[in-house]
Order: structure tokens, then C-alpha cells, then sequence
């Protein structure tokens, strides 16, 4: 039987509008209020693809169908998830281990709850899928600490699957053997670094890991580990039943692949979380999807990708969410979360407001991020209130020379993304804010 894979109208579940021939992988189960269970899930051709993967065929053609698919890390460092996946030792005897990444705490990013919210069976599959050509028999879900709903609706999902012959030892009769369990984070944003999310799940205090050995070598309890996002493992599905040509053909740009997760906040008519193409230009974003800047105010900056992404302008609308295009123009993708600023928007405040959050957020473990976020904030203080020189907007770009490359994870790095961005796009406003004396956005 043909799975029914995917939908091609969809209706935004965040405001009364539609948009016709987007095509609906992770969304097509989604109802306002609602949670699609087992019974549902399989009538919209749910573990399909598990049992194509088990019956037809290997572990390793698995690998390269991922791998041929072009699928990229849904998490935020977007690397390719079969080249990740072909680092595993998945022929390798012993104890190995699959982690759902689920810690998603940066602001402006909420897909993967939204996705957990309306189908949970979809990142249960996938984890099975992923085990299997992995060749890997434990996993974890591991979910920051707030998503108790999703936590819920995930553990309902390994319950059913379970029940229903999915999870548990020789699955659908193939011989292979998988557990899942979901793990409730203490919290923090660091722990979406993939080694300190493995120092947390070990109960230990959530500090990065020193690298090499990569988790892949030595990662959960010691043993090789493969550590995904929540959205990259429920695409895993999809690609089996539709194939790898298949799901590049979806993105919108030529070296695009598939669907992605948006999630919309900030100053917009509207602020949904949907579904479409990876390739999808920012303007679409900002004036169909979120149906224009609110109340008819002028599109000043936006986030493209979270809030460790560098701004964009005006001058960026017309270009392609995907990986490459937004590297090209100073930007990352990020995780898809598109957060919008409108022209009364004091790009300084903003900027100050995002590196509070990191320097909060910061483990403590080295110099560069403990140390060089706390001065960023002072200095951006300082300026915001009036009180700044010209020689700070020096030692801010000495500092973000500092930060970049020499923390011990990418969390200062990211952190000072939408700093540069500041400097190189909103110097004027920011050398107002010293000419001036105050912030020239405030009566």
C-alpha cells in the first residue's frame, strides 16, 4: 500500500488563513488542541517506513538513504545527518546509545515542542528507525525540563508503540531489538551542547566535554553515542517511504532538502509555527505567513534562525532560508525561528536583552564565555544608558575577536552572532546612542 505521505494544502493552525501547495510531512496530522495517537498516526501511513526499514532493508542502506536524502541537523549547526551518522560504529559489538536532543531553550525556537505537541509517534518512529541503522539498542529522549506536555504525550507514544510489537525485542519479527525512554532535563540552555546534554543525562553537572573524542567515540556512560534534534529524527520516517530524491525535491533551493519547521514571534500580524520548504524567502515569511509587520510599522531587523543567529535587514528579505544563502549574507538558519523587530525597535536594547540570556545561561566552564559575556553586557549597558565612548565600540569588537573560536563550545560564539550583526548593520545607531547620549529611539 502507497503511504500517504504527505499533503499538499495546508491551513495555518495560528490564524484564519490558508496557503495552498505546501507540502505537510511533520505538520499533516496537526488540529488545533489536539494530539494524533497511535490510532491516527497509522492512518496517515504511520511506521511504514519503520517496517520498510526493517523487512527490506539493511542497516546500512538505511545510512545512505539518510545520508542521499540531504537531510541537515534540524537543531541549529545543521550538519548533514548521514555524514554524522557515517562517523558511528555501527557494526561495532557492545553498548551503544541514540539521544533525542529535545532541550530546545533558545529564544525564539519552540518547533520541536509544537511537533511533540501534535505527533509524538513521529519522533518515536524515528528514534526506531534511527537505532536500527545505527544498530544501536538504547535510546533517550531528553526534553528541557518546561515541556512536560510533551513529555506526557511522548511517553503515551512509547507506551503505544510497545503495546502494538514497535518497541521492545525482536520488533515486527525482524530480530532487532530497541528501548526508549524520556528523560526530563533540570534545565539550562547549555544543555542543548551535545556533550553537556551528556553530562546531564549522566547526572552530572552539564558542562561541554573536551573534544576529541568525539560522542561518536565516547559519549553517553562512556560508550559511542549519536546525539540528534527532536525535528531531524521525526524527518527520518518520511524519507524511507518517500525516498531520498524525493525529499530533496521538496526544498525550494538546488542544494535544499525537504521541509522545515518555522517559528514565527516578534512583532507580526501573526506568529505561527508552520511548515514549509527549506528555501522559502524571508519576505514570504514575514508578509504571507505572518501577514506583515504589526501595525503596518516598517520591517527594521529579524532573527532568521534563533536567537544566536546575526540580524538581517530589509535588504534580506528577498533571500532563501536555507543553509548556504544565509551564510552568503552574514546569517546562519539556525533552528527556522524567525523573530521579526519593527522600526521602533532599539536595535542596542535588543541586542543587550539576547546577551543577558547567554550570559545567564553560560555554564561558568571557560574564560571566554563566563568572563567576555559578562563584559559585553556591561559594555552594551553603558552604552544603551547614554554613558558610552567610541573606544567601547572598539573593545566590543575586540571582544567578539576574543569570544570567537576560543570558548570551549559554540555557545559564546553564537552568542555573539547578533553583536557583529549589530556593529556591521546598526553602527549608526549605535554611535547615536554615544553622540546623543541616550538611546535616540526614547522620548
Amino acid at each position: 500500500m502507497e503511504p500517504c505521505r504527505v499533503s499538499s494544502v495546508s491551513l495555518c493552525l495560528c490564524g484564519n488563513y490558508a496557503f495552498m501547495n505546501t507540502p505537510q510531512l511533520l505538520f499533516k496530522n496537526r488540529r488545533p488542541g489536539e494530539t494524533v495517537f497511535l490510532d491516527g498516526y497509522r492512518k496517515t501511513g504511520g511506521y511504514e517506513g519503520l517496517a520498510k526499514a526493517l523487512k527490506t532493508m539493511t542497516p546500512a542502506e538505511v545510512r545512505e538513504t539518510v545520508k542521499a536524502s540531504g537531510l541537515r541537523g534540524r537543531g541549529g549547526a545543521g550538519f548533514p545527518t548521514g555524514v554524522k551518522w557515517s562517523f558511528f560504529p555501527a557494526d561495532a559489538p557492545g553498548e551503544k546509545y541514540l539521544v533525542c536532543n529535545g532541550d530546545e531553550m533558545e529564544p525564539g525556537t519552540y518547533k520541536d515542542r509544537e511537533l511533540m505537541r501534535a505527533d509524538p509517534h513521529q519522533l518515536v518512529e524515528g528514534m526506531i528507525v534511527g537505532g536500527y541503522a545505527l544498530q544501536v539498542p538504547v535510546g533517550y529522549i531528553f526534553l528541557r525540563y518546561a515541556y512536560e506536555d510533551c513529555a506526557r504525550n511522548v511517553e503515551r507514544a512509547i507506551a503505544e508503540a510497545a503495546a502494538a510489537g514497535y518497541l521492545g525485542r525482536d520488533i515486527l519479527g525482524s530480530g532487532f531489538s530497541f528501548e526508549l525512554h524520556v528523560h526530563r532535563s533540570a534545565g539550562r540552555y547549555i544543555c542543548g551542547e551535545e556533550t553537556a546534554l551528556l553530562n546531564s543525562l549522566e547526572g552530572r553537572r552539564a558542562n561541554p566535554r573536551s573534544k576529541p573524542p568525539f560522542p561518536a567515540v565516547k559519549g553517553l556512560f562512556g560508550k559511542p553515542t549519536t546525539v540528534n534534534n527532536v525535528e531531524t529524527l521525526a524527518a527520518v520516517p518520511h524519507i524511507l517511504t518517500g525516498g531520498a530524491d524525493w525529499f530533496k525535491s521538496l526544498a525550494r533551493t538546488e542544494d535544499g532538502a525537504g521541509t522545515k519547521l518555522y517559528g514565527l514571534s516578534g512583532h507580526l500580524e501573526r506568529t505561527p509555527c508552520l511548515e514549509l520548504p527549506i528555501g522559502v524567502p524571508l519576505r514570504e515569511i514575514v508578509e504571507v505567513h505572518g501577514g506583515g509587520v504589526r501595525g503596518g510599522r516598517g520591517f527594521k531587523a529579524c532573527l532568521p534562525g534563533g536567537a544566536s543567529t546575526p540580524y538581517l535587514t530589509a535588504a534580506h528579505l528577498d533571500v532563501a532560508l536555507d543553509f548556504a544563502p544565509l551564510e552568503k549574507v552574514g546569517s546562519r538558519f539556525g533552528t527556522g525561528g524567525v523573530t521579526v523587530f519593527d522600526d521602533t525597535t532599539c536595535m542596542v536594547a535588543a541586542t543587550l536583552n539576547l546577551n543577558r540570556f547567554f550570559t545567564r545561561e553560560s555554564c561558568g566552564w571557560c574564560t571566554p564565555c563566563r568572563d567576555g559575556l559578562y563584559f559585553v553586557s556591561w559594555l552594551l549597558e553603558k552604552i544603551e544608558r547614554g554613558e558610552g565612548t567610541m573606544e567601547d565600540i572598539d573593545t566590543l569588537r575586540d571582544q567578539i575577536r576574543n569570544i570567537t573560536g576560543t570558548s570551549f563550545c559554540a555557545l559564546a560564539q553564537g552568542a555573539v552572532g547578533p553583536l557583529e550583526a549589530l556593529l556591521r548593520l546598526f553602527g549608526d545607531e549605535v554611535e547615536d546612542h554615544i553622540k546623543k547620549g541616550r538611546c535616540p529611539l526614547k522620548s
